[in-house]
């Protein structure tokens, strides 16, 4: 039965069944809490929208306690950005 499988194997006929693509989980990942240096905790955050740039959105996220800077987050365009100046 072995010697078998190895020969079917080796012909052209064999095909090896297709591994199916993994599905994707989620497109973004949003933090809701991050930890903050000057509490010396895991704190809540809010979202900020810092900048908007040609490859997508810039954010700051900050702490709701004491507002302090504890992350950032540049999320990607998937279509380009056009500009019209006039």
């Amino acid at each position: 039965m072995k010697n078998l499988m190895e020969e079917l194997k080796k012909s052209a006929y064999y095909k090896r069944p297709k591994q199916p693509k993994p599905s994707q989980q989620f497109e973004e990942l949003e933090a809701s809490s991050l930890f903050c240096v000057k509490c010396k905790e895991a704190v809540p955050v809010r979202k900020k929208l810092l900048l908007v740039l040609p490859e997508g959105e810039k954010f700051e996220y900050l702490c709701t306690q004491c507002g302090n800077s504890v992350g950032s987050k540049t999320s990607k365009e998937e279509s380009p950005m056009h500009f019209v100046i006039k």
